[in-house]
């Protein structure tokens, strides 16, 4: 008995040693994984969907192009949906997966013939997908305070899923046109844009509107909010911009705002369409402020003989300089300084005896826009004794 328990033993031992394969695992469901970053927005009637494509399946493996199907785009009017029973429309996700894949071996081929080391981030690179909803009037007439939920499915080539993303809403509240009349006024201290106020067709408590204006630099893609101004009647509407950059070219639109209130308190708001954009070019035409308080003092005693000129400085952002001019008696006004003055000083050395002498001067900006002349004043040098 001892002896066949030990031969017992040692077959097992044997069989283990020769690497028996262990239980066989079930094959993949080549489900990938659920979106759990889906973002919306929406503009005017259109709501933008944005999320990350799925790189590996439930079972932690990587997506294969051939398993992968197209990704639904769902939206329900349901709080918390389950299942994708309104399919707004599908995504080829699997087309951006490849496209990003041919690009990332397109980079390391290139790397390989510069004796390069390829970047092994540039296979897992994040791969943005998008897909837009125009909204049916017939939805937002359903619930002018309400939200429309979305979600997306990413499906396998069978036609199953792992369910849906994150949910996230959208409000249903109505838009309304944009101004057509938007025009801009350019002024030496601002630019008024005015346009004509639009009003809704039908009242809602919870609904308020605004006007927001929005401006870029021309050929630029980055668009600043300008101002924005309440909701009226039919009638001119002012909207002021102090924080431009003259010679330069800006494009300015209107949108209306709509904010939904409940309680009394803002919970959500929609952009409408944007106007028709107008571009303005901020030239500047504006001569600075005239100076002021110019003051001539005579001196030459035991010495040549010059005036010397003071005047309050004036305070323009955009001063470079001053300009001096002289006259005598009737005669025509003459620019007696070379180069701008820095600063609001002079002395002029250019005299003759027994003469009497105008002085007056002027602002010029860096646009060379120059003021009118100061008031002015004299001074008279001695004759010869």
């Amino acid at each position: 008995m001892k002896l066949a328990s030990i031969a017992g033993l040692l077959l097992l031992a044997s069989l283990l040693g020769c690497g028996t394969p262990g239980v066989p695992l079930p094959p993949s469901l080549e489900l990938p994984q659920t979106p759990q970053d889906l973002r919306a927005s929406r503009k005017g009637d259109t709501v933008t969907l944005v999320w990350t494509v799925p790189r590996q399946t439930t079972d932690h493996t990587n997506v294969r192009l051939r398993h992968l199907g197209p990704t639904r785009v769902c939206r329900s009017l349901t709080v918390a949906m389950t299942t994708c029973t309104d399919q707004v429309k599908e995504v080829d996700t699997r087309a951006l997966l490849a496209a990003s894949e041919a690009a990332a071996k397109a980079k390391s081929q290139a790397a390989a013939t510069t004796n390069q080391t390829p970047s092994p981030a540039a296979r897992t690179a994040p791969v943005i997908a998008s897909a837009t909803d125009a909204l049916p009037p017939a939805l937002e007439q359903h619930d002018r305070t309400g939200f429309i939920h979305y979600a997306v499915e990413p499906m396998n080539s069978r036609g199953h899923s792992a369910g849906l993303s994150n949910q996230v809403q959208v409000p249903l509240a109505p838009t309304l046109p944009p101004p057509s009349d938007l025009a801009a006024n350019i002024t030496a201290e601002a630019i008024e844009l005015t346009f004509t106020g639009v009003v809704p067709d039908h009242e809602v408590p919870e609904l308020h509107y605004a006007y927001r204006v929005y401006r870029r630099e021309k050929g630029g893609a980055a668009a600043g909010r300008v101002g924005e101004a309440p909701l009226s009647a039919p009638s001119k509407i002012e909207v002021v911009d102090r924080s431009f950059e003259w010679q330069k070219t800006y494009e300015y639109w209107v949108t209306v705002v709509t904010i939904v209130s409940q309680k009394g308190k803002p919970s959500a708001e929609v952009e409408g369409e944007n106007s028709a954009p107008i571009t303005v070019l901020i030239n500047d035409v504006f001569p600075p402020a005239v100076p002021s308080g110019l003051q001539a003092v005579f001196s030459g005693v035991g010495q040549k003989p010059f005036v010397d000129l003071t005047w309050a400085p004036n305070t323009d952002p955009d001063l470079a300089g001053y300009n001096v001019y002289r006259r005598e008696n009737n005669g025509a006004w003459t620019r007696i300084n070379s180069a701008l003055l820095p600063t609001p000083a002079y002395r002029d050395g250019n005299l003759a005896a027994g003469r009497n002498y105008f002085y007056a001067v002027t602002a010029v900006d860096v646009h060379g826009n120059e003021s009118a002349r100061s008031p002015e004043t004299s001074e008279t040098v001695p004759g010869a004794d």
